[in-house]
């Protein structure tokens, strides 16, 4: 399997404070992988600290 995580930073990349917003996306998210049962085929829509949609992760079959 493969965990995949897909963050769109904008055109500003967070408006220049991309380490500490994609920092905040990955211990948020990163802290509520447990929430899930991690197969193939899971997934959830990532938001950024405005609540705004900036990406997804998920899981897929090994290639």
């Amino acid at each position: 399997m493969k965990f995949l995580l897909e963050v769109d930073m904008g055109e500003t990349a967070f408006d220049g404070n991309a380490a500490g917003e994609l920092g905040r996306i990955l211990r948020y998210w990163g802290g509520n992988l447990h929430h899930f049962p991690l197969t193939p085929g899971d997934g959830s829509v990532i938001y950024d600290c405005q609540y705004k949609e900036a990406g997804h992760w998920r899981i897929t079959e090994a290639e």
